[in-house]
Formats: C-alpha cells, sequence, structure tokens
C-alpha cells in the first residue's frame, strides 16, 4: 500500500515537472516573418502557381522600440511554387526568419486566375493549413496579384498590415464592399445554392464619364482621384459561382446586395437620389437597416413566388432645392414616395440582372428560404441555384425618415438675396 502510495506520487510530480516544461519549443516574434498577405497569379506551366508573400514588419510603427525607424515597412517575395503551402520553405532560401501564416488578414488573387476552373484547386489549400484562418478576406485584383501588391503604396498609413485592416473594415461598413471570409467562400461553394461576392480592387485607373455615373455606381479603378493619395481602390465585387469567378457588380450592386441580405450588416451607406421637386439636383441620403427583412416563398403548379419585405431607415442630409421637408408633411409624403419608387426599381432592376446574367442571387437568399421546407431533402430537391433565375421576385420597399439634417429648417432663398 505504502509503495503504491509512493508510486502516485512520483507520478503526479513527474507530470507537474513535464507541464513546467510547456515552452521547451518556444520561438521568439522576431525568430519569424508574419505574412499579412499572399498574392495568387496564374502561371503558364500547367499545375504551377505564382505566388507573392507581402511580410510586415513588426518593428516599424512600434513605439517600444526604435530599431524599424530606418527600415521599410514592408517585403515583398514573388517566386513559382506548386501550391501556396509549400511555397514557405523555398521563399526561406531569400528570407531569413521563418515565413508564417499566424498573422494572414487577406488572399488577394488575380481575376486571370480567379477565372479559371482550377481556382477552386488552387484556394482549397487554405483549408488544410492550421495556420490559416477561415476570417481571412478573399481579395480579386483586376490586375495581377504581383503588380497590385507591389504599387499598393498608402502615403499616411504605411503599415500594410493595419493599411489592410481598415481598408476593408471601413469599405465593408459602407457597404462598397463585401464581407468575403473563406469561411463564407467555403460554405457558399459548397452549398451549391447562391453566388460569393469577393472584395473587388486595383491600382490600375479606368477611363470613365464623370457625367454618366453617380457616386457608388462604380467599379474599382473608375473613380477619377486626383492628388498624392495611394493609387489603389477598393469598390465593387467580384462574383463567384461554384468556386469560379463569373462577373463584376458595381459598388451600388453590393450595397443593394447588403441591403437584401440579413446576414450582412452594413452601418454607414451614404448616396446621393434625383431630387422630386428639382430634377436639376440629387438629395444626400443616409440609409440604414433597423429591422432585419422578411421573406416568403410562394409554391405551387407554376413558377415560385419570391417576396421581400424591406424595411430602411433613412436620413435626409441636404437640401439643395430649398425645400424644407421638416415644415410641410405633404412634401414629405411625395418624397418618400418618390424614394420608395425609385429604391424599389434598382432593386427590382438588380434581382433581374442577377436572374438573367448572374444566374443566381447575390445575397444568400437561400438561407431565410430554407425555413419554407420541412426537411432538408426537399430544399435540395427544389434546386435552388437552377430554381431562383425562374422565380418570380417581389420587393417591397418600406421607409421611415429619421432627421433632416442637423440643421432642419433651411432659410428663404428669395430672402436672403434680397
Amino acid at each position: 500500500m505504502k509503495i503504491h502510495s509512493i508510486i502516485i506520487k512520483v507520478a503526479i510530480l513527474s507530470a507537474i515537472t513535464l507541464s513546467l516544461a510547456g515552452c521547451w519549443d518556444h520561438k521568439e516574434l522576431d525568430d519569424k516573418a508574419y505574412v499579412i498577405g499572399i498574392g495568387l497569379d496564374k502561371h503558364k506551366a500547367e499545375g504551377k502557381v505564382r505566388v507573392t508573400y507581402l511580410i510586415a514588419n513588426p518593428e516599424v510603427g512600434s513605439q517600444q522600440t526604435a530599431g524599424g525607424a530606418n527600415e521599410p515597412p514592408q517585403e515583398i517575395v514573388t517566386l513559382v511554387a506548386d501550391d501556396f503551402i509549400s511555397s514557405r520553405n523555398t521563399a526561406n532560401t531569400v528570407v531569413a526568419k521563418e515565413i508564417s501564416y499566424d498573422l494572414l488578414q487577406v488572399l488577394i488573387v488575380s481575376e486571370e486566375l480567379a477565372r479559371d476552373p482550377d481556382f477552386i484547386r488552387v484556394i482549397y489549400s487554405a483549408t488544410k493549413d492550421r495556420e490559416i484562418k477561415r476570417s481571412a478576406q478573399l481579395l480579386v485584383t483586376r490586375e495581377d496579384a504581383a503588380d497590385f501588391i507591389k504599387f499598393n503604396q498608402p502615403r499616411i498609413e504605411t503599415r500594410p498590415h493595419k493599411f489592410l485592416e481598415l481598408m476593408i473594415e471601413r469599405g465593408q461598413e459602407t457597404g462598397m464592399i463585401p464581407e468575403a471570409d473563406l469561411n463564407s467562400f467555403f460554405r457558399v461553394t459548397e452549398s451549391d445554392a447562391d453566388l460569393f461576392l469577393a472584395i473587388y480592387a486595383t491600382t490600375k485607373k479606368v477611363e470613365k464619364d464623370e457625367m454618366e455615373t453617380t457616386d457608388d455606381d462604380l467599379m474599382a479603378g473608375e473613380i477619377q482621384v486626383k492628388g498624392t493619395t495611394n493609387n489603389a481602390q477598393f469598390m465593387g465585387s467580384a462574383v463567384f459561382k461554384e468556386g469560379m469567378m463569373i462577373g463584376k457588380i458595381t459598388g451600388e450592386e453590393t450595397r443593394i446586395s447588403s441591403l437584401l441580405d440579413n446576414t450582412w450588416t452594413t452601418e454607414d451607406i451614404l448616396t446621393a437620389v434625383q431630387d422630386p421637386f428639382d430634377e436639376r439636383y440629387k438629395l444626400s441620403l443616409r440609409i440604414s437597416q433597423k429591422k432585419s427583412n422578411k421573406f416568403k416563398l410562394i409554391t405551387g403548379n407554376g413558377r415560385p413566388t419570391i417576396e421581400i419585405e424591406v424595411p430602411l431607415f433613412i436620413e435626409v442630409y441636404s437640401d439643395p432645392s430649398m425645400t424644407n421637408y421638416a415644415k410641410n408633411r405633404d412634401k414629405v409624403k411625395k418624397l418618400k414616395k418618390s424614394l420608395t419608387a425609385a429604391i424599389g426599381k434598382n432593386f427590382t432592376d438588380f434581382i433581374v440582372y442577377s436572374q438573367e446574367e448572374l444566374k443566381g442571387d447575390t445575397f444568400d437568399l437561400s438561407i431565410p428560404m430554407r425555413k419554407e421546407f420541412a426537411t432538408l431533402r426537399e430544399f435540395r430537391e427544389f434546386d435552388w441555384m437552377h430554381t431562383y433565375p425562374d422565380a418570380v421576385v417581389k420587393v417591397n420597399v418600406s421607409i421611415r425618415f429619421g432627421e433632416f439634417g442637423r440643421q432642419t429648417k433651411l432659410p428663404d432663398l428669395e430672402e436672403v438675396r434680397d
């Protein structure tokens, strides 16, 4: 009995001793090269891919050390490999520190590669590596990913990891770019019911007639910006169907997708619409959603009908025609009727485009529709991807006004100029 007690004590002490040695395989932060972005481009050789690593310098911008004051904020390495998993060892032939994906924020893919039918074989490597988080964002570029990384040179926020984080976070808040994490990409691809939206970006400018476009009816590269700012633009979405890019939509169409999608939260949509009281001007609006959309599916012998109720909360921030909405209920009613018709038409036109051109929905419509079926088998037999293009979709927009700007009442223009 005594021997048995001694054995137990020795076992407990051994376990405690071993647990104290848990840091035997630790590595210092300075021993790793943290990749925050991976660029993927198509290579002429079959089965090969061109991989670009965007490596952040953690010492730049740090208040604890002045060692990075004279160092570049980032390092860029491009090489040809079989995939972006095994390429890490190859990259270490030129990078002294161990390549790490622990802080990977974004996968940057060229449009050429994204449109390749074999792209899905490349991207699914991300499901195998434990260091690649499913929260990493998927970004598609008009040019090669290597060129985008090279020519993306922010002027104020020079730390690449912070720049990408802020650009993507703010773009998603305004609805100009979609929420495009890898987990959603794999979920949508494997469910084979909806279309997936990835972030669209570029550093190449495209000529666009400024008079024929609105502020948000544009794609990345089409915004005519002058000055000393960065060339990179993040706007619009790349549309994926069954793991392959099939098209693009503008920032305005991305916003419509966000407003139709209950799983997507947009907090600060600012846009301009036609002033119903003076065609020369446009009204600036702030659109948000205080309540969730409601969906209803009606099936019968004919085409299925989908009814969508979209409640919008709108604040009017400008009044160029000097209408003074806050003091005139009749004009508010006319404004509400005009906005309801205009926004409803935009929604309907985009849905028709998604049915006729994209052959699928970009706003996760299959998720609320699943509850209309008793079993998962019934939903699968309904074959949502092929049924949606032929369905009748009706959108009902309801508007509730907030404030009409900080100063609700405007002076009379004739009295001011008297």
